[in-house]
């Protein structure tokens, strides 16, 4: 909207600082998409990995859908009353199985030998000679 063409008698003056920022986000958008569109969608595909393919699709089909709700919102539609609601809420919960996949990868893993290892000497195993002689505890047993 550039304000040659903006007729403040059109809308209310205070939502004016609304509209800018929106048609700023609509811009940007706009400039992703057009990013997005200039190379194969299976090209892209190809150079990910699967699970950076299904962020990608699950980000684009939240995308649309979401895109969708604002359209029934400025058509006068309530979209809390539409089955887009139930395919977003289903999109989320796929996105958060990607999620926890994702930290899953990302989480350090056990060394189960060192573990027992730290155990195994951590143990205070008394000795029967040195347990009426002496207050202060033996070593571990060395195992061969």
């Amino acid at each position: 909207m550039s304000e040659d063409n903006i007729n403040t008698e059109e809308y209310p003056t205070e939502i004016h600082d609304y509209l800018a920022a929106f048609e700023k986000s609509l811009a940007s958008v706009d400039e992703m998409l057009k990013t997005m569109m200039s190379v194969s969608r299976n090209e892209l595909l190809q150079k990910l990995e699967p699970l950076e393919q299904a962020k990608m699709d699950l980000v684009s089909v939240y995308t649309l859908n979401s895109m969708f709700w604002v359209y029934l919102a400025t058509q006068g539609i309530n979209p809390k009353e539409h089955p887009v609601k139930q395919e977003l809420e289903r999109i989320r919960t796929y996105m958060n199985k990607v999620k926890e996949i994702a930290d899953k990868k990302k989480a350090s893993k056990l060394n189960k030998g060192a573990a027992s290892r730290f155990v195994r000497n951590a143990l205070w195993e008394p000795n029967a000679e040195n347990e009426n002689t002496s207050k202060t505890p033996a070593k571990g047993k060395k195992r061969k």
